[in-house]
């Protein structure tokens, strides 16, 4: 990744949320200092890149489960850089012809995902923050792109867990889930802190210091956010659980009860 690309302002030497999640993934568009702050949370959390792939194959069993139940749009809202089997390509794989949006309020991730995805023409990048969902909603551009009077997929992965409880998470999905037209589903997933809790407050204060700010929950915190779907089979379940292809899970999952909630439920 080049810095100068983002221009005057960047600070390179601030690590970026996104570009940790691509160290994680193992990809290659991250800086130093994103590097260096992952690594922190690795001794906090050693397992993070497992979840981290785990939740990226939640992501397209969840969207080829969409695309079979006849969904052809979907609004990846905090979708992060793109890396491979993005929404976008999933969804062609089984659903050619449908329309994706991604939003994200990171303006370093628009404008990688702007370069990548510009001769896409089924694929919409705009900016927008989860923190004020009406905004996206109603935005003009998605409006246009995406079809309100026919089902929508709105998939909130490994997102929630950074907005903060002062700004209403719950309210925050509800709002979203009240502009879907019927037969629409939401995706969400989120870190859960139940088996080491103790490592919250070390985690939370490297994000302090990077793009965004990581709000630990156990699974009884993150149960509301589903609130108002019906949840598809399984429910809400570990990442690795959920309609996997693969039945073979991996060592340091095979005992843990909450590590990485996530499921797919339809709006009621």
């Amino acid at each position: 990744m080049n810095p100068a690309q983002f221009g005057k302002g960047f600070d390179p030497n601030v690590p970026n949320a996104a570009r940790m999640y691509d160290y994680w993934l193992g990809g290659k568009d991250n800086l130093p200092a994103d590097r260096e702050a992952a690594e922190k949370v690795l001794k906090f959390v050693p397992e993070i890149p497992v979840g981290i792939r785990e939740n990226r194959g939640f992501l397209i069993r969840a969207v080829r489960f969409l695309a079979e139940q006849g969904v052809r749009q979907f609004l990846d809202i905090g979708a992060g850089l793109p890396t491979q089997r993005n929404v976008h390509q999933v969804a062609a794989e089984y659903a050619p012809g449908a329309r994706t949006v991604y939003v994200d309020n990171d303006p370093q991730v628009l404008v990688h995902a702007r370069a990548l995805l510009q001769d896409s023409p089924q694929v919409l990048v705009v900016e927008g923050d989860l923190r004020r969902p009406m905004e996206i909603m109603g935005d003009p551009q998605v409006r246009e792109h995406l079809d309100f009077d026919q089902p929508i997929a709105v998939l909130l992965l490994a997102i929630v867990h950074f907005i903060e409880d002062s700004d209403d998470p719950a309210g925050i999905i509800a709002k979203i889930r009240g502009e879907l037209p019927p037969g629409s589903y939401m995706a969400i997933s989120h870190v859960a802190i139940d088996e080491r809790p103790q490592s919250a407050a070390g985690v939370e204060r490297i994000y302090n210091g990077a793009s965004a700010q990581f709000v630990a929950r156990r699974s009884r915190e993150i149960e509301p956010f589903y609130d108002g779907l019906d949840l598809v089979e399984p429910g809400l379940v570990n990442l690795h659980q959920w309609r996997s292809d693969i039945p073979v899970t991996a060592p340091a999952l095979e005992k843990v009860s909450a590590y990485f909630l996530c499921g797919v439920g339809r709006v009621l």
